[in-house]
């Protein structure tokens, strides 16, 4: 048998004994080093939020639709978890992230059969590697929502439920929904927001290229233009004249492009509402 290496973390635990009288707080406990006591959120931060997450459960993302917004995900997630359990705490994912080309090719030859298989694959991948809850990166491949969700034995939190709660919450009866032309144009996720009991106005058909011309060919790329920003709260004030009581950001790149204090309304941005919805269900 070859020589065992001493770890730092062997080293510590087998120098220092827990007190056994009492503690520097629930979570965190005060440990003997060379006879005096030391609280571990002071020397030892990394050990002091072990304390603190060990319920924390396993998210499972399925993304590439954009990158963009898969890479917004996993950095909000990563926030959240250490905004709401400090330290070095950070959120337990797992990504598989698919091909957006290979998704959008299917899509547009409305080969939707393909899509779920695609996606069901991707669900099944996160939830072998232990994922504890599923959510799809995207708002238009909710498309086969209900079929990924089948392929799994794990909850999938549906954004349109998310977005509808939310909504809820601030006792709104009518939003905007704003989104690529394709989830704008079919009835796939505005229905699901309006099976919650809400009024859901999309913008006038003529508008529905320029959404796509500025998630596509500016913000999938990164691009955050000035112009485009006019151009989109032109149209919420719009909805807002055709009796919109708030405004729903409906794919991730929209979130880069509008905030809170581009419009009067209030603003509901999917990806943000997704994200503390899973936070909420995967965190102690």
């Amino acid at each position: 048998m070859g020589a065992h290496v001493v770890t730092a973390m062997e080293a510590w635990t087998s120098a220092a004994e827990p007190m056994s009288a009492s503690t520097s707080s629930p979570a965190a406990p005060s440990w003997v080093w060379s006879g005096r006591a030391v609280d571990l959120d002071v020397v030892y931060p990394s050990v002091a939020t072990a304390w603190h997450t060990r319920g924390v459960l396993t998210i499972g993302l399925v993304g590439g639709m954009s990158w963009e917004s898969s890479a917004e995900y996993y950095r909000l997630l990563n926030e959240g978890a250490q905004r709401r359990l400090g330290g070095l705490s950070s959120a337990k994912i797992v990504l598989s992230s698919v091909e957006f080309g290979e998704l959008t090719h299917l899509q547009r030859k409305e080969k939707w059969d393909d899509v779920a298989e695609i996606l069901a694959t991707a669900a099944d991948g996160v939830e072998a590697a232990g994922a504890s809850v599923l959510l799809l990166c995207t708002t238009a491949f909710h498309m086969v929502a209900d079929q990924v969700a089948a392929a799994v034995d794990i909850p999938m939190l549906h954004l349109g439920d998310v977005v509808a709660e939310a909504v809820k919450a601030q006792d709104l009866e009518s939003v905007a929904f704003l989104g690529t032309a394709f989830s704008m144009g079919r009835p796939f996720f505005t229905d699901r927001i309006a099976s919650h009991g809400l009024q859901v106005l999309v913008p006038d058909e003529r508008h529905h290229a320029t959404f796509d011309r500025i998630i596509y060919e500016e913000l999938v790329h990164g691009k955050v233009l000035d112009t485009s920003r006019r151009a989109v709260v032109e149209v919420i004030n719009e909805l807002w004249d055709e009796g919109a009581e708030g405004v729903v950001l409906g794919c991730t790149e929209l979130e880069m492009l509008i905030k809170q204090a581009d419009s009067d309304l209030p603003v509901f941005p999917v990806t943000t509402l997704h994200v503390e919805a899973a936070l909420d269900r995967t965190l102690p």
